[in-house]
């Protein structure tokens, strides 16, 4: 467990580094001789370096690797396209709502993105995907990566909503600013949703525990006159 703590900060202290402490150095300090934009685009290159290695370190597959990657691809195409780093802000945030359009769909049609980002991470540990996933969509449980969707959904609004906000009070000028408080509002919604699937662990060993005793009944001992 003091293992798993010290990981957990050391990757907190790694994303403050790469997606706030970086980008907003290269920001203070590259929009005068770079200009905005050009300096936009090239702080958004630590992060992007860091995702890329936390994915291989990772070792993420299907979806949510898959996710991941075209995210970063996505992200930065409309970013080189923007054409000025105002516009940047601004597809970032029409990028953020149409993930949220996605993530809405997955919901009503029940397919939870979240469920599925577990099935990978159970895999990873050995578990055969199609089990899990069985699993996972079972009544009790399933209600919670719907529940885990909507945080997704929610958090997709919220930062959309600060972007639009940081972005009318301060400027383009407030563009350093912006990344800390994006930053600190990302952790908080990590810290929820990394509860939320830490706590899905509690309905599934009900109901394993469940099929157990259904198992356990239908294997009833014989009676003395039945072995005789």
């Amino acid at each position: 467990m003091a293992k798993k703590q010290g990981l957990n900060k050391k990757l907190i202290l790694l994303d403050l580094v790469f997606y706030a402490i970086l980008p907003y150095i290269v920001w203070n300090y590259g929009k005068e001789p770079f200009g905005d934009y050009a300096t936009m685009l090239i702080s958004t290159i630590p992060g992007f370096i860091y995702t890329c290695y936390r994915f291989i370190l990772e070792k993420q597959f299907n979806i949510a690797g898959l996710f991941i990657i075209g995210s970063l691809a996505l992200g930065t195409m409309v970013n080189l396209l923007s054409g000025s780093a105002e516009q940047m802000i601004w597809n970032g945030v029409y990028l953020g709502l149409f993930y949220i359009v996605i993530y809405f769909i997955a919901l009503i049609v029940k397919r939870p993105f979240s469920l599925y980002f577990a099935v990978d991470f159970a895999y990873l540990q050995g578990y055969a995907r199609k089990d899990s996933a069985t699993l996972f969509f079972q009544k009790g449980i399933f209600n919670w990566f719907q529940l885990i969707q909507v945080v997704f959904i929610v958090r997709g609004l919220f930062m959309a909503g600060l972007t639009v906000f940081l972005l009318n009070k301060y400027g383009i000028d407030g563009y350093g600013g912006m990344l800390l408080y994006k930053q600190i509002a990302g952790w908080f919604f990590w810290m929820l949703i990394t509860g939320m699937f830490i706590y899905i662990n509690i309905p599934v060993q009900r109901f394993l525990a469940g099929q157990q005793d259904k198992l356990q009944d239908k294997k009833t001992p014989l009676s003395t006159d039945e072995i005789f």
